[in-house]
């Protein structure tokens, strides 16, 4: 079973990201609703996850800003970033993100890079 922390601030997003990675066999481990509030919620998780699914445009810190800093604490976290806007692909990449989905994407589509995250870690 894959650990995932999920960070978006859109509730009914993160509904269904809930709700469909659990019934896929995955253990949602924590939610955050911004980018400072996924910082220190990563900071406090006493067994870190295998997975953060990272929105970008968010209240208070951007997913790019929290990526960074929670890299920062650990280079090996496997972020998947998922934003519908696309200029920021190149420069969420460049800081190791292992993946950046295009929103809308499918739920086959995340499952199977999950998949890809944790087979490459």
């Amino acid at each position: 079973m894959v650990s995932i922390f999920i960070v978006e601030d859109d509730e009914s997003l993160l509904n269904l990201y809930k709700k469909a990675l659990s019934l896929n066999g995955h253990n949602v481990v924590a939610c955050a609703k911004d980018g400072e509030e996924a910082i220190n919620t990563y900071k406090s998780l006493d067994k870190k996850p295998d997975i953060i699914l990272m929105d970008h445009r968010m209240p208070v810190k951007s997913g790019l800003e929290a990526a960074r800093e929670i890299l920062a604490l650990d280079d090996d976290v496997n972020i998947i970033f998922a934003s519908a806007d696309k200029s920021v692909k190149e420069e969420a990449l460049s800081l190791g993100i292992k993946s950046f989905k295009d929103k809308p994407f499918t739920l086959d589509r995340l499952f199977k890079n999950i998949e890809k995250a944790i087979n490459s870690s």
